[in-house]
């Protein structure tokens, strides 16, 4: 495997995420940002945090599967949340646990970085995910 995550002692133990991935492989992965459109371009769950995390998730996984990867293969996700405030977090990560379950995987968790933003590329669109991961091959 090409990332190990590491929990540094004298950093806090995030129950979401590590705080530091360590990539050896050989070819380094940027995945756009991914929003909850399915495979046709037609937003999923307008209006739903939950289903448009699951959304963007899966197609991450997509993305990955595409060239080889899988999400052991993730250094390092980013999201972007319109209108975030911390009382989203329970519909977040319902979101992220609904992906895990359809993707037949645990619950990713590279280091990560969660932005609140004002509004994303379409009206409907609540969350944009984007990842780098790292391969063997």
């Amino acid at each position: 495997m090409a990332i190990t995550l590491v929990n540094p002692s004298g950093l806090p133990e995030i129950g979401a995420y590590k705080q530091v991935s360590v990539a050896t492989g050989t070819k380094l992965v940027f995945i756009a940002g991914q929003v909850a459109w399915d495979a046709e371009g037609v937003t999923v769950g307008a209006g739903d945090l939950a289903a448009q995390v699951e959304q963007c998730y899966v197609n991450v996984g997509t993305a990955l599967a595409a060239v080889g990867g899988t999400f052991e293969d993730l250094a390092k996700l980013t999201v972007y949340v319109v209108d975030w405030t911390p009382e989203k977090m329970p519909q977040f990560m319902e979101g992220v646990a609904r992906a895990s379950a359809r993707l037949g995987t645990t619950t990713p968790v590279p280091p990560g970085t969660l932005v609140g933003v004002a509004a994303l590329d379409v009206p409907e669109h609540l969350v944009e995910v984007e990842a780098t991961a790292m391969l063997d091959s």
